[in-house]
């Protein structure tokens, strides 16, 4: 009897997974830095010239990727957002060559310019031994053709070199979207042009979504993905992503790149999340200028709160690689700042997209997309790579101090000089402008009831300390034009990473720039995906729980007679 107890349990052993899917509510506390794998990192550290103008491959890779995750991880951020890594067509387009990785020909392999199957499995577990998440970028909507030129309908594309889908009948009848504003239109006609038609994937046909469902459950679980970016969501039909992100069983967040809140939202129902693209166009333009409106993204985030589904799960961002850099607008020193704290401070997930943090000043694709080898990963005397460091710990220190912070929805305090911005969110202060760097202006936020009354607050971007009244306001003068973070003294640790000089909190408890996993409370399950997720204190390689699963199954078992 015990050899057959001692066999079942060892079985038991077996079947224990070493990871867990990653739910919304697990990636709610995480910073996500977004790369190009074409464009971060050469394998072996190698420095070639890269012209993003010229729109071909520059030989980033995976094994690139994991070489420079400390360069990641110091500035506090625990996921990384990958380009896709399906295998792409491989021709000099018009357009040029694929490195960015939206033009796939084979979504059954992976893309050998990037690196090998045992190269991204490598770079999952990194991160997973560092307790960080991948998110991988995924594309539904559309594949390429191998054929150069287009005429008035699909009978000369090439459709034979394209996997699994090889047939004119797997697509959309030829047409380009020409009315944005007929959703069947966007959905059913191609992006793209005659010059690079994007073949539009007929995803009615039950076939075909059994078989996309089927792929993404594969590629989640031979890679350990723990997220999907899901490009183009909203050019498929919104009935089709519930049932792709159950098999993917991970966390999702879709683009709807649009900058309507009433649009957007409704794919906060289907999937777990969007990237939030109605606040980025607002926010751009609030911080872009001294003349920015600032009232226009207090009334587009308040919009947002009151329709996305969670929106403490949404994608906040400044710069992708779709969109020309915040520094191609302005350089001005102060504005720039403002704009980056935004997505730090408010409701959703910050993301970053490389080469922010180094000052990159590209415009328009493709010269937004520059290889970020050329900084030689450097990070002193870097303002803004300290400046989102500070970010990052500031958000994780205001998280372990407030348990509801993440989830609490961010509130607006009125000020009455229109260049200013004041938002609460327990237990953090933060304090904008759009005054820039050489403004004579002299302006005061002011806030009441923000704080504890006689609060000693600190600003994590200077360390001064800001001492709140008798009824927890607090009165600050803005200098420079600079953003303010205000977080009580209490909550930033006397040994930690953040102004440890003013700090007051116990010791080795927050403000560390490390990328410290926050552990969940309890098992939570995804809110759309349907996936059930574990986790410990430990992160996202931690057993505890699992160890604890498998108990609960042996006392059972010992129970029954075993």
């Amino acid at each position: 009897m015990f050899a057959t107890r001692f066999y079942v349990f060892s079985v038991l052993l077996l079947a224990v997974p070493t990871t867990f899917a990653a739910s919304a509510s697990d990636w709610r506390g995480r910073a996500i830095y977004q790369l190009l794998t074409d464009r971060f990192s050469q394998t072996n550290n190698q420095a070639t010239p890269c012209n993003p103008t010229q729109a071909l491959y520059c030989n980033g890779t995976w094994n690139g990727i994991t070489n420079r995750l400390d360069y990641i991880q110091g500035m506090g951020f625990d996921s990384i957002w990958i380009s896709p890594v399906v295998a792409n067509v491989e021709q000099t387009t018009a357009y040029g060559q694929a490195y960015h990785g939206y033009w796939a020909q084979d979504i059954t392999s992976l893309n050998p310019h990037f690196g090998t199957a045992d190269d991204l499995k490598a770079l999952s577990s990194a991160l997973h031994k560092r307790g960080m998440y991948l998110m991988v970028d995924v594309v539904v909507n559309h594949f390429v053709s191998t054929s150069s030129v287009a005429t008035s309908d699909n009978a000369n594309l090439d459709f034979s070199k394209l996997v699994p889908f090889s047939n004119a009948s797997d697509f959309h009848p030829y047409c380009f979207i020409t009315d944005f504003n007929n959703q069947t239109n966007v959905e059913q006609c191609w992006l793209g042009d005659q010059h690079l038609p994007l073949a539009d994937l007929n995803t009615e046909n039950p076939s075909i979504v059994s078989t996309m469902n089927n792929w993404i459950q594969g590629l989640v679980k031979s890679y350990g993905i723990d997220g999907l970016r899901i490009d183009t969501a909203k050019h498929v039909r919104k009935d089709f992503w519930p049932a792709f992100a159950m098999s993917a069983g991970v966390f999702t967040m879709g683009e709807v790149l649009i900058g309507d809140v009433g649009y957007v939202a409704p794919y906060t129902q289907v999937l777990d999340s969007v990237l939030d693209y109605p606040n980025y166009y607002t926010l751009t333009s609030a911080f872009s200028s001294q003349t920015g409106n600032l009232s226009a993204l207090i009334s587009s985030v308040t919009a947002s709160q009151k329709s996305y589904s969670t929106p403490s799960v949404v994608g906040s961002f400044l710069e992708n690689h779709d969109n020309p850099r915040f520094q191609s607008i302005t350089q001005d020193i102060s504005l720039v700042k403002n704009a980056m704290t935004w997505p730090f401070i408010q409701d959703g997930i910050p993301i970053l997209y490389q080469g922010q943090e180094q000052g990159f000043t590209g415009g328009v694709v493709p010269a937004n997309q520059e290889a970020l080898w050329t900084t030689g990963f450097n990070t002193s005397n870097k303002p803004l790579v300290t400046h989102v460091t500070t970010l990052n710990a500031a958000r994780k220190a205001a998280a372990a101090a407030n348990s509801t912070f993440l989830t609490t929805p961010l509130k607006f305090v009125t000020q009455q000089d229109p260049s200013l911005l004041a938002v609460s969110k327990p237990p953090l202060v933060a304090l904008l402008s759009n005054l820039g760097s050489n403004s004579a202006k002299s302006s005061t936020w002011v806030a009441s009831g923000v704080a504890s009354a006689n609060e000693v607050l600190v600003d994590v971007l200077s360390c001064a300390i800001v001492k709140a009244d008798g009824s927890g306001g607090v009165s600050v003068p803005v200098v420079g034009g600079l953003p303010q973070v205000l977080i009580p003294a209490s909550a930033l640790a006397k040994n930690g990473a953040v102004c440890p000089s003013v700090a007051t909190g116990a010791t080795g408890a927050t403000g560390s720039s490390s990328s410290t996993t926050l552990a969940t409370a309890k098992p939570s399950p995804s809110t759309k995906s349907g996936a059930i997720s574990i986790r410990s204190g430990l992160g996202f390689g931690g057993m505890g729980d699992g160890w604890r699963v498998l108990g609960v199954v042996l006392l059972g078992l010992l129970a029954q007679g075993w």
